[in-house]
């Protein structure tokens, strides 16, 4: 028998319109016969939520449809909590997650599903992406059928997006020590390429739409996950590549807060772990107020790239 899929959409309920059409998509999925979906409501009422869905989750909808739960967090607000709370609930094979912004893609859960099965040992999956900016679709290809701990390492693989992750239940949770959040799902990645490297479907089976973010611009919750991960993840240091793209992100950050000196000590030490580190150069310009955050930003999510 098809192993079963149990698939966990968080949301705080201020996106009703793509959190319907992430449902509608998880749900249109020809695995669907086999998945169960959890959402879960952080920080706001459970009925608000169940509201929203409902058109999507109704009686009239089909079996797969009347798989739908709608709940509150029951861990610690946040997103790692809402998505412990989905896990914890969930008595199915595989877990997957789905951001309420995100939309799964065709042949999406299949493939993965038959790649994971093709290696037992694996327990983790992950897909290319689809990047929506505006009027923009960019894809972001791995370039590799497994994602291993040094890949993760060197670089923060945007295209390992926690929409695309499908795990067999019991293999990792979500630690919610992350601050505010921030990169806990690039930690779970971590951790679990340490276990076995990652099993990735190199096809853009997963849109991801930027420009609604809750992340984008919350520049000190940035700095405190940044170097939660330095702390967590020493290996982070110890790859100059890896290292002079987070301190570099760090010098960012710190100069849109308009903090020039640690925008300068972080880009000198980007610097020293890689010379010529791109974000450094461009952390030092918005310090020095050549260009804005904002400009920055939107320059790169149009090719489909982040800071």
């Amino acid at each position: 028998m098809r192993p079963s899929v149990g698939v966990v959409i968080p949301t705080r309920g201020d996106r009703p319109g793509p959190l319907r059409a992430a449902l509608t998509g998880v749900l249109a999925q020809e695995y669907a016969d086999r998945v169960e979906v959890v959402v879960v409501a952080d920080e706001v009422p459970a009925s608000l939520v169940a509201q929203q869905v409902s058109g999507v989750t109704g009686s009239g909808a089909g079996g797969a449809a009347r798989s739908v739960r709608v709940l509150g967090n029951r861990r610690a607000a946040g997103l790692p909590g809402a998505r412990n709370t989905g896990i914890s609930v969930l008595g199915t094979d595989l877990v997957a997650f789905c951001d309420d912004d995100d939309l799964w893609l065709p042949g999406k859960l299949a493939a993965q599903v038959a790649a994971l099965a093709e290696e037992p040992d694996a327990g983790f999956a992950s897909c290319a992406v689809e990047v929506e900016y505006g009027d923009r679709r960019v894809p972001r290809l791995a370039g590799t059928g497994r994602v291993t701990h040094r890949h993760l390492t060197r670089s923060r693989m945007m295209m390992v997006h926690s929409s695309t992750f499908l795990f067999r239940r019991g293999w990792t949770w979500v630690d919610e020590s992350a601050p505010a959040g921030q990169n806990e799902d690039w930690d779970l990645a971590l951790r679990a390429a340490w276990r076995h490297p990652i099993v990735h479907v190199d096809r853009p089976l997963v849109r991801v739409r930027w420009g609604s973010s809750h992340y984008v611009g919350r520049w000190a919750d940035r700095i405190a996950g940044l170097e939660w991960m330095l702390a967590r993840h020493p290996g982070l240091a110890a790859e100059p590549r890896g290292a002079a793209r987070v301190y570099g992100q760090l010098a960012f950050c710190n100069a849109a807060l308009g903090r020039r000196r640690e925008a300068a000590r972080w880009s000198l030490r980007a610097f020293s772990a890689r010379p010529g580190e791109p974000r450094a150069a461009v952390a030092l310009a918005v310090a020095g107020g050549l260009v804005s955050p904002r400009a920055v930003l939107h320059a790169l999510h149009r090719r489909g790239h982040g800071i």
